[in-house]
């Protein structure tokens, strides 16, 4: 028998990544490891796993695995800090979409097996996020105050709705589960908070979380890069220059709010953009193949 924890004391030797082909593990990962639902992109990965500060991706072929240095379960806040500084999140997406429009997916055989009409549905959803993403790149500012002072109430109440509506039975009329009504309640009254903000206070909150995010990003890797390259082994290089673009957008935050978020916009924009170009892609490469099949 040979699990996963086998292959991975170089990680704890200064190794940044180790990778197990999967032939080589021939034990479950499940229970002891717990799947991730919310990790930066990585071009290839199937799944993720966790189990304290060992991260796992899963690809086709192979296990590929990295030591966070704070485990997201008990240091939530360090670890954004740390291991996800903001501006690695848009980088790593922005390459993972660009792959998945270079590279085969490994999702394809699934597809053409039991959806027929998976290559219509990806291509529709391409050029809608193509839409949308040239909308919001053309009136960056507009497209915002939509989403804040719009978009993100009605979605508050709606989600507020579903789940007051879960908790109920109307016939005969009976409350199924209280704590779910109660939770319910409180969204939709968050909801309607939301509705009452104005933009300027949205422009504030926005930017002061990204603006400590960053900053905060900054000190910790310029602390760890006075140590040496060995203090960073996911790449000295790549975290400093993560660390004074942070400190420039912070400064910018500072001079100028408004441009800063319409930056942020821009950003946004290009982004469903390149995730439309993905599907579009691959959906005509679906087609084709299902077409040869």
């Amino acid at each position: 028998m040979s699990y996963l924890e086998d292959f991975l004391a170089p990680l704890n030797r200064g190794v940044w990544e180790v990778i197990v082909p999967k032939v080589s593990v021939s034990e479950s990962l499940v229970p002891a490891w717990e799947r991730s639902r919310i990790n930066i992109p990585s071009p290839g990965t199937i799944a993720s796993y966790r189990k304290g500060q060992f991260h796992a991706h899963e690809t086709k072929t192979e296990w590929r695995v990295h030591l966070d240095r704070f485990d997201p379960k008990r240091n939530p806040l360090l670890h954004l800090i740390d291991d996800a500084p903001l501006l690695l999140m848009i980088g790593d997406t922005f390459n993972t979409l660009i792959s998945g429009a270079r590279k085969k997916t490994g999702d394809e055989e699934q597809i053409l097996k039991g959806q027929t009409r998976a290559w219509r549905d990806q291509i529709l959803a391409g050029f809608f996020c193509m839409f949308v993403g040239s909308f919001i790149v053309r009136v960056p500012w507009l497209s915002f105050q939509g989403i804040t002072l719009l978009v993100i109430p009605l979605a508050i109440l709606g989600l507020g709705a579903l789940t007051i509506w879960k908790s109920l039975s109307l016939r005969p009329f009976r409350i199924l589960e209280q704590g779910l009504l109660y939770r319910g309640m409180a969204i939709t009254g968050i909801g309607i908070i939301a509705s009452y903000l104005s933009v300027e206070i949205w422009v504030a909150g926005l930017l002061g979380v990204f603006g400590i995010w960053m900053l905060a990003s900054a000190f910790v890797l310029l602390a760890r890069a006075r140590k040496g390259r060995s203090a960073i082994p996911e790449g000295f290089v790549s975290r400093v220059i993560i660390a004074c673009l942070s400190l420039a957008l912070v400064a910018l935050i500072l001079i100028d709010p408004l441009g800063v978020v319409v930056l942020l916009m821009v950003i946004v924009g290009l982004l469903a953009i390149v995730l439309g170009i993905t599907l579009l892609v691959n959906g005509i490469r679906l087609k084709g193949k299902m077409q040869a099949a």
